[in-house]
């Protein structure tokens, strides 16, 4: 695996990550919940963990590249809203859409 399909890989799992808790009513996208329409709680603590799914994977596949370097906070506060940035269009199909 070179490094451009493993970035290409990174970017299209973090647009369908960031948008899959907008676009289901399912947990995760797995599990079915009780109630007919899912909390906007239950959807932010989703995109946390999704978040925290991606950034394994991404750290897998850059261990599988070489070295693995360190991040810092500045990292994680960029990444993160990146991720906030990258689910707007399921936030507006979700709830700005009418």
């Amino acid at each position: 695996m070179n490094v451009t399909f493993s970035v290409w890989l990174m970017i299209i799992l973090a647009i369908f990550t960031a948008n899959m808790p907008f676009l289901n009513e399912r947990l995760l996208a797995l599990i079915p919940i009780r109630i007919s329409v899912k909390p906007f709680w239950l959807r932010l603590i989703e995109m946390v963990v999704l978040y925290f799914t991606l950034g394994f994977i991404a750290r897998l596949l850059e261990a599988n590249l070489g070295n693995v370097f360190e991040q810092k906070w500045e990292f994680f506060a960029v990444t993160s809203f990146l991720f906030l940035v990258l689910a707007y269009p399921g936030f507006v199909l979700r709830y700005l859409r009418k």
